[in-house]
């Protein structure tokens, strides 16, 4: 298929693939016609991709999941390096709830003391 093509079907511009290009993390192939070519397995490869962002991954993390999809696993994430980007992005999110768990409580301490009511915390639930 060509780029038109292959942006439509996953959701994104041709500008974006130029940059995935640019980037490594998709493969330029080039027909006899000197257009870019693509099959299947790239659109498998956008897909992760920007499954991934959509998660809030950036590029640069994407890198080990496209890289065990073009050693032919058939999921992106069951290679030893896209594990470790699994595991340090759980760390990350789990540091960031920590943080925002210590500025709510700040701000429940602030109310509190202004006079007001502390809200419910949908993480913790009802107080007791």
């Amino acid at each position: 298929m060509r780029i038109g093509e292959l942006a439509a079907r996953a959701g994104t511009t041709t500008r974006t693939l130029r940059y995935y290009e640019s980037r490594g993390l998709l493969s330029v192939r080039r027909a006899q016609n000197g257009y870019r070519s693509y099959d299947e397995g790239d659109l498998r490869l956008l897909r992760q991709i920007r499954t991934l962002q959509d998660f809030g991954f950036d590029l640069e993390e994407t890198r080990p999941f496209v890289e065990c999809l073009r050693a032919g696993h058939p999921q992106g994430d069951t290679c030893p390096a896209s594990l470790d980007v699994y595991r340090r992005k759980l760390a990350e999110l789990d540091a960031l709830i920590g943080d925002l768990r210590a500025v709510r409580a700040e701000i429940g301490v602030r109310l509190a003391s202004a006079g007001g009511e502390e809200p419910l915390c949908e993480l913790e639930g009802p107080k007791l």
